[in-house]
């Protein structure tokens, strides 16, 4: 009887106290489903929000590579230095404009808008938008006196430039300063010795003397130098250039440029850290810088008609407004320092120092001046010297070379070709240092910060020549730069990106 009821239990339903085999399934699956969710959204917006950052970084980073790009093409064309000039042509020149610009290449690299379809077949997962694109920190080509644009010069050559030569320039300028050869001492002593032999010309020259018993003869007393002292007074520049009419007219005008402005306080200012020098790396640097401006800044000689001054070396030793001043100027300084050299040399030679002794001895005929003597060899002693350094400046200009202490085989005039004045020949051979050597002392021997904003004054002048860039300004250009930029999305989440970039 219990046997057959559980038969029929069996066939017509489920045997008392079994639970249904499918709620298993039901229940396993529900739990399942709500972890397997849970998972899957958590991990998707765990995708979200780290996608969002990789993306926040890569836009920031593209924008950031976008806003180097757009170097000033000119800058670096004449002078190979990047740098963002800031007015973007505009003649304003600031952070605002970068930042705009920034801002526009990061909204377009965050932008579906290019995207064929883009409303029907995409979804933005991510949901990006610029809030803000700020300058943090800007690095000026003028920052520290310009020692920002003397750092990108030195980088442009310092790959190029050996320096076993500066090694061979510390000798010369060396015996330029040991030697005082740049005091102008000659000049000066000559100028007192022409005035004392001219009081014993105008009290002698002429006077009767007895030379014999009854015989009289009029004294001659004379300066020898008088002759070279009348070709001197056409004045050296003509003494040195062939053809004055060939010279650069060219002139500038450096009240607005940054030379100026920066004695006037009106330069924009960055706000980088710049990092301190040993001595040894400032006396590197400024060879470096020196050779820098002799590859890329015309000179006598070497001169570029695009340029806004022809002998843009001669400027940065000279200061000078006009392409002829500053010629005057640096040939002048050449002339005292071969002068000095050229003297030493003659004082330091006993044949021409006998020389010297005879001409002093003819040029007082009849009666003997004991005190006289002595002035008179000093004076032929320094015209000897000053005539010497004019056919030295002569053969420089003509691409010639001379050595800073010459000896017999260097030495060209006689002392009779001296006195008389001609000095109208010429050679452009010998051995020694060249025009450019020359000036890499004199602009070793100038102060850098000096040569730093002359240089600059160059660099504003030849680009403002240029279509499209009359109110270039160098303290308009960013070397370097830190950006913060703020990226949010719709999803809620918010990224701040701090990057740096620079040239170098």
């Amino acid at each position: 009887m219990e046997l057959r009821g559980w038969m029929w239990r069996k066939e017509h339903g489920r045997a008392i106290g079994e639970r249904p085999e499918n709620g298993y399934l039901t229940v396993v699956l529900a739990l399942c489903m709500a972890v397997i969710l849970s998972l899957f959204l958590t991990l998707m917006d765990g995708v979200r929000r780290n996608g969002a950052r990789l993306e926040a970084e890569c836009v920031t980073d593209i924008g950031l590579h976008s806003i180097m790009a757009e170097y000033h093409r000119e800058l670096m064309k004449q002078y190979n230095l990047f740098a963002i000039d800031s007015s973007y042509g505009t003649g304003a020149c600031g952070k605002a404009n970068t930042e705009a610009h920034l801002f526009q290449y990061l909204s377009g690299n965050l932008s579906y808008d290019d995207i064929f379809l883009s409303d029907y077949l995409y979804r933005d997962f991510l949901g990006l938008s610029v809030e803000s694109a700020e300058l943090t920190a800007v690095s000026v080509l003028t920052d520290y006196g310009g020692a920002v644009f003397r750092g990108y010069a030195v980088e442009a050559v310092k790959a190029d430039v050996g320096l076993g030569l500066l090694q061979e320039l510390q000798s010369w300028v060396q015996k330029v300063e040991v030697n005082g050869l740049e005091e102008g001492k000659e000049e000066v002593r000559k100028q007192e010795l022409d005035g004392e032999i001219k009081e014993w010309v105008d009290q002698y020259d002429g006077m009767e003397i007895e030379v014999d018993e009854d015989e009289w003869k009029r004294a001659e007393v004379r300066n020898p130098t008088d002759e070279l002292e009348a070709t001197k007074r056409l004045g050296l520049l003509r003494l040195v250039v062939e053809d004055e009419t060939r010279l650069s007219a060219s002139v500038i005008h450096t009240e607005n440029l940054i030379q100026n402005r920066m004695r006037q306080g009106q330069i924009n200012h960055g706000n980088m850290a710049q990092v301190g020098l040993t001595e040894t790396e400032r006396l590197t640097e400024k060879f470096l810088f020196n050779e820098y401006l002799l590859r890329y800044m015309g000179r006598f000689g070497k001169e570029s008609e695009e340029d806004a001054l022809r002998y843009q070396i001669e400027y940065l030793i000279g200061g000078k407004e006009s392409d002829v001043e500053n010629l005057k100027s640096v040939v002048n300084r050449l002339c005292i320092l071969r002068e000095a050299a050229n003297a030493m040399y003659l004082m330091s030679n006993e044949t021409k120092r006998g020389e010297i002794r005879l001409a002093a001895a003819a040029a007082c005929t009849v009666i003997a001046l004991p005190a006289l003597t002595p002035l008179l060899e000093s004076a032929i002693l320094l015209a000897w010297a000053y005539a010497e350094s004019v056919y030295d400046v002569k053969s420089l200009l003509a691409g010639g070379k001379v050595p800073i202490f010459k000896d017999d085989g260097s030495w060209h005039y006689s002392l009779s070709s001296a006195l008389s004045g001609s000095l109208q020949d010429e050679n452009a051979g010998g051995e020694g240092l060249a025009y450019e050597d020359y000036l890499r002392i004199f602009m070793m021997l100038s102060g850098v910060d000096t040569l730093t904003a002359r240089a600059m004054d160059m660099v504003e002048a030849d680009i403002r020549k240029t279509p499209g860039n009359a109110a270039f300004r160098l303290d308009g250009c960013f070397g370097a730069l830190e950006a913060c930029v703020r990226i949010g999305s719709s999803y809620g989440f918010r990224y701040q990106i701090t990057r740096q970039k620079s040239y170098e």
